[in-house]
């Protein structure tokens, strides 16, 4: 999932020149926005954020609801709601309905993207965050790096407590890897969108729509239909 962040990161950046994970972004282009008197644009890139926002909630309703209720996660439901959202984008993009690839931002001509591209990263961050009970968050890495920073010093300096020593070994390889596989994907997403523009969209979205058959039981599936 950090690889999937990491290139449709990548791939906000080069359409339109936004990190579209960062809520922080988005909220300092608001300010900006206002201070240079262009209020409308400012509500309007403000309003971007909460398709994240909205993400995050379907994304407990499916998940981390179930699991208060001591039901089985609908991780499938989610996946494939997000590969939806980048698929679309994918298609949208190559139809000519957001202009040339890597152009300015318009907000009249590009929130629909936006709003896909931030709604398809709550849903995936929620629904990670619920998997691993808040350890990784893999939209960003601020939160992630800070809490590597914790983690090593842990390490390093470990209390009396063995078993709680190794889970926070664990948890330290954990992050480091999910950084590393965002930088990864961040990579190979660049390489995909600089060469194919909105098509390199289909790359973390088929990322998702596997994940979708390893929830289901794709093994099963196939075993069934006798492929």
């Amino acid at each position: 999932m950090s690889v999937l962040s990491g290139s449709v990161n990548a791939g906000g950046f080069l359409a339109v020149s936004r990190f579209v994970t960062h809520v922080t972004g988005f909220a300092t282009l608001f300010g900006v926005d206002i201070v240079n008197g262009r209020i409308g644009e400012a509500f309007a890139i403000l309003s971007v954020p909460v398709f994240f926002l909205m993400g995050a909630m379907l994304s407990s309703f499916f998940i981390d609801r179930r699991y208060q209720q001591k039901k089985t996660p609908r991780y499938g439901v989610v996946f494939g709601i997000v590969s939806f959202c980048l698929f679309a984008v994918a298609m949208l993009g190559t139809t000519n309905n957001f202009g040339v690839f890597g152009e300015a931002l318009l907000l009249h001509r590009d929130y629909e993207m936006l709003a896909l591209l931030c709604l398809a990263s709550g849903l995936q961050n929620a629904a990670i965050t619920s998997a691993s009970g808040g350890v990784v968050r893999t939209t960003h890495l601020t939160g992630l790096t800070t809490d590597l920073g914790i983690g090593i010093s842990r390490v390093l300096f470990p209390g009396d407590d063995e078993r709680l020593n190794v889970r926070e070994r664990k948890a330290l390889f954990l992050k480091a890897a999910s950084i590393f596989s965002f930088v990864v994907g961040s990579v190979i997403g660049a390489y995909l969108f600089l060469h194919y523009k909105y098509l390199g969209f289909l790359f973390p979205s088929g990322i998702a729509l596997y994940t979708v058959f390893q929830v289901v039981g794709f093994k099963n599936l196939r075993k069934k239909l006798r492929i």
